[in-house]
């Protein structure tokens, strides 16, 4: 079924890569069967990448509504000024402000229902700190936009998807020795309820299987390798089957990823950051898409980060970018079913 409005795929930090992968797939959107997106950012920045990398590309200024009509001749973009010259591979605070900008822009568009959903290339989190950004990153980001438009506070839930596995990490971006403190089983529930809900809205699974991944080795053994496992996590599952979540374990984490384990689960429930990450990428490292649940809007992200090294060098790989583009685009058509 195609799609009645574009994507929106977001320039990320305009001196990284995703002005090059952006057009990359746009020249290959065809071999990739790709749904029509609307870049958000500088024409100038992406026309000199374009010049740079010897790309035929044309690129047409326009708004969401004519994305679809000037997708298949022309790459659509929506101009969000950078702020600042951009040599590729050299980033800029000055940039922040755009780049920030284009976020928020995307984010509208998606609440407002001109684009079905966004796509956002990679940031520099060390760029945007610097200019005083307030965020972890991207995730908390996009929460805050949508609660200042809807009013309503979102516990935003980062998986990895991938053609092998799904992985959720409870815990994100804290030092491992944080990890027993802030992992709690409320923090837990939450997590799954989220996965669960979005797993049959947007991912159209109907009895979604939750795999619950143990905190210390062995899951514990009994409580004679850490007490968190039998503590925290198990009770956590237990509130969750009464609720009616197929959730289980907690499992040994070193088990969990094998052929045959996955085949048993529909997503993995990491404890940590690494946990759920080593494997994702192992087993996909350039298919994996990051995907964020419990928005009001479908967010989906490649799994990689600027790579300002190689920026402007013709040799960045838009295979992440493309798995995003095709998951944002499938996940807006279970939507559209389910809510249809």
């Amino acid at each position: 079924m195609p799609l009645d409005r574009p994507l929106a795929l977001t320039q990320g930090d305009p001196a990284g890569i995703g002005p090059d992968i952006a057009l990359a797939a746009w020249l290959k959107r065809r071999e990739y069967g790709l749904p029509p997106f609307l870049y958000i950012g500088d024409p100038e920045v992406l026309s000199a990448r374009a010049r740079l990398l010897e790309l035929d590309v044309p690129i047409s200024e326009t708004d969401a509504a004519g994305a679809l009509a000037s997708f298949d001749k022309s790459l659509p973009i929506y101009p969000v000024a950078a702020g600042a010259l951009v040599a590729p591979g050299e980033p800029h605070t000055a940039t922040a402000g755009g780049t920030i900008a284009a976020i928020e822009k995307a984010v509208a568009f998606a609440l407002e229902g001109t684009v079905v959903a966004v796509v956002t290339n990679p940031i520099a989190k060390s760029v945007l700190y610097a200019s005083g950004f307030g965020f972890p990153g991207h995730t908390e980001f996009l929460a805050e936009l949508a609660y200042r438009t809807t009013g309503e506070k979102v516990t935003p839930v980062m998986m990895l998807a991938g053609p092998k596995l799904r992985a959720i990490p409870v815990t994100i971006h804290i030092p491992l020795k944080d990890v027993p403190a802030v992992l709690t089983e409320d923090l837990i529930v939450e997590i799954c309820q989220t996965a669960d809900r979005d797993l049959r809205s947007r991912f159209g699974i109907s009895q979604p299987r939750l795999a619950i991944a143990g905190l210390n080795p062995h899951a514990g053994e009994d409580g004679t390798i850490g007490r968190e496992d039998a503590e925290t996590i198990h009770p956590a599952i237990t509130r969750l089957r009464r609720e009616g979540i197929n959730a289980f374990g907690p499992l040994p984490a070193d088990t969990m990823f094998h052929d045959e384990a996955r085949s048993r689960y529909d997503v993995a429930i990491c404890m940590y950051h690494d946990q759920a990450l080593i494997p994702a990428k192992a087993l996909g490292f350039d298919t994996s898409v990051n995907v964020t649940l419990g928005l009001p809007f479908i967010r989906t992200s490649p799994d990689h980060g600027t790579a300002f090294g190689i920026a402007g060098q013709g040799v960045a790989r838009e295979s992440s970018l493309v798995e995003a583009l095709r998951l944002a685009a499938e996940l807006a058509e279970n939507s559209a079913k389910v809510t249809g």
